[in-house]
């Protein structure tokens, strides 16, 4: 299984994600998303945009390193592996 942790103030978004321990089957970073996407709908349109590649204020990490493909999130997540989803905040 593949640990996710985000920053918090996209529980403000997905509440019943809030104290979950965020657990999904390995595989691309596509996958990833697809199944956060089950646990809360709409959570992708936060994080990719209408084509389907990471939004620019988006930052995707898979442990210490970040995800190459924006663009088609095909990078490989393994078992025992963590996605970090780091969104900037903006405005005043």
């Amino acid at each position: 299984m593949v640990t996710v942790e985000m920053t918090s103030h996209l529980y403000r978004f997905f509440p019943n994600l809030k104290d979950q321990d965020i657990k999904v089957e390995a595989g691309s970073v596509a996958d990833v998303l697809a199944a956060i996407e089950i646990l809360a709908p709409g959570f992708c349109h936060y994080i990719v945009d209408e084509q389907g590649a990471v939004r620019r204020h988006v930052k995707l990490c898979i442990n210490d390193a970040l995800v190459v493909d924006r663009k088609t999130l095909s990078d490989q997540v393994n078992s025992g592996d963590t996605v970090f989803i780091f969104q900037a905040l903006s405005g005043g």
